[in-house]
């Protein structure tokens, strides 16, 4: 079976040529629609911001094109560096949609997540990301930019004051042992 596509050539007044399909209303209402949700995630940013509960970023999860949770930054309020707006929303998301799994839902930042939030969303396994504002310009007022170093791979992790290290012998064993000891009784999903 095969869709049928409406197109249509359309000359401009300059006199190029253009080909419109149908599809082009579809585009742009997938436009509208995104840019209404990024608009309410922009707002929680603010909101928080003015009730002094975190710094300028807000979230907003989607499912069936109703808003399941919106939230902002509140690590100040909650003194809980993990409290971005990311994070926080899809907390709210899983409670409210009593799931683990966020596979049909959406979710929109007000700023290019922080590999945190990347890692929070992935694995509540949002479909769709959408985004406004660009880790610059949170690092631009004062953000840390091993932020954005870390979401291209351009920076290198001797910024952050954090030793890493491995245990070995026994305890590493041990550590590992949880997994294939527990295996049976625990499922993933």
């Amino acid at each position: 079976m095969y869709a049928r596509v409406h197109a249509f050539v359309v000359q401009t007044k300059d006199g190029t040529v253009a080909l419109a399909s149908a599809f082009s209303g579809q585009k742009q209402a997938i436009k509208d629609r995104d840019h209404k949700f990024l608009r309410k995630a922009v707002e929680e940013a603010y909101k928080g911001v003015d009730c002094e509960d975190g710094g300028p970023f807000g979230a907003v999860i989607v499912f069936n094109d109703e808003v399941v949770a919106s939230s902002h930054n509140m690590v100040l309020r909650n003194n809980d560096p993990t409290a971005h707006a990311e994070v926080t929303a899809i907390r709210e998301a899983c409670k409210k949609l009593k799931q683990i799994e966020l596979s049909d839902c959406e979710i929109y930042a007000s700023c290019e997540p922080c590999p945190m939030c990347f890692g929070a969303i992935h694995l509540s396994r949002v479909k769709r990301l959408v985004y406004g504002a660009k880790a610059e310009a949170a690092i631009a007022i004062g953000f840390d930019d091993f932020i954005a170093d870390a979401l291209r791979g351009t920076g290198v992790y001797q910024k952050a004051h954090l030793e890493i290290k491995r245990a070995d012998g026994k305890e590493a064993i041990f550590a590992e042992e949880v997994f294939e000891k527990t295996k049976e009784k625990f499922r993933l999903y």
